[in-house]
């Protein structure tokens, strides 16, 4: 019996046909970058070159607007009003939009002076979400407020600093229920770093222990759930999540090629502290709240506010 190929071309098996051209090649391809660097040879896109350019242009505009709003907001603390507040958030509003980062807020912000909002954390963006969406102060450890343009920021939008060692926590805490009995509402990150962006990390008690100087405490998500304006997989999620040893620089490079993205913040109902006995029932509570609405949007399905 002979063989399809032989049937066909009546030659033997393994035999090229009539006109065939057999390639050969001495050595594997070997394509070489432009550029040297890692940095420019990662591909995250269908267009590497406009990804670098787009990445470039964000990068330039959002300093530049950094450094022409610095000597405003520093004028407007020396002024009495409200100036001195509304100010940061129209300044993180602009920069999200600079960068290209879409904001969707489900639920309202509780509004009222001396509230206690805690959020996850996962990135360097959630400073500039939240700052878009939160008449607060922030309250980050000591080391941001040395950090050069970032820690001036931060300084300039009242940010209350803390070091988290044992000689200085009371003092710190006294510092932070000053401010609530001001008026002022703070931001919280209770899980006292960032996360991979894949869950969210239990909730420390000590971080509660200025709760009873509130008025009301306001759980609050945080998901960066679109990418290419697609829902982000686990795999995706490292792009938005700054964790580790991560360098702020190289991270930002990265995430601001992609266009896209957006973030969902999801407001729940606020409460009073006092309905809570003690600190840790009170992580909990807020931490069981926030990790399961986040769980919730990171499977891309709608969320319901509620404690």
């Amino acid at each position: 019996m002979t063989s399809d190929a032989t049937a066909f071309t009546g030659a033997p098996a393994g035999t090229p046909a009539p006109g065939a051209r057999r390639l050969r090649r001495g050595r594997p391809l070997r394509f070489r970058p432009r550029l040297p660097g890692p940095i420019w040879n990662d591909v995250l896109g269908e267009r590497p070159e406009g990804g670098r350019l787009r990445a470039m242009r964000r990068m330039v505009t959002a300093l530049v607007f950094t450094l022409l709003c610095m000597p405003i907001q520093a004028v407007l603390l020396l002024l009495p009003g409200p100036a001195k507040s509304a100010f940061p958030r129209f300044y993180h509003r602009t920069l999200c939009w600079l960068i290209g980062l879409k904001l969707r807020v489900i639920g309202r912000p509780a509004g009222a002076p001396r509230t206690l909002y805690v959020s996850n954390h996962s990135s360097w963006l959630d400073i500039l979400v939240l700052g878009a969406t939160l008449d607060a102060r922030f309250v980050s450890k000591s080391e941001v407020g040395t950090w050069p343009v970032i820690g001036w920021v931060a300084k300039l939008g009242r940010t209350v600093f803390v070091s988290r060692t044992r000689g200085r926590t009371g003092s710190e805490a006294q510092e932070m229920r000053a401010r609530m009995e001001a008026g002022d509402s703070l931001i919280l990150f209770p899980e006292g770093t960032t996360s991979d962006g894949a869950r969210v990390l239990p909730f420390r008690s000590s971080f509660f222990a200025v709760a009873n100087a509130a008025q009301q405490v306001q759980p609050v998500t945080l998901v960066y759930d679109r990418l290419g304006g697609l829902p982000v997989g686990r795999r995706d999620r490292p792009l938005f999540a700054w964790y580790g040893d991560m360098e702020t620089a190289s991270h930002a490079w990265r995430l601001l090629r992609r266009t896209g993205t957006r973030v969902t913040v999801v407001m729940h109902a606020p409460f009073a502290p006092e309905t809570v006995p003690d600190r840790k029932l009170l992580a909990a509570r807020v931490g069981r709240a926030v990790s399961e609405t986040a769980a919730t949007l990171r499977q891309n399905r709608e969320v319901t506010i509620g404690m």
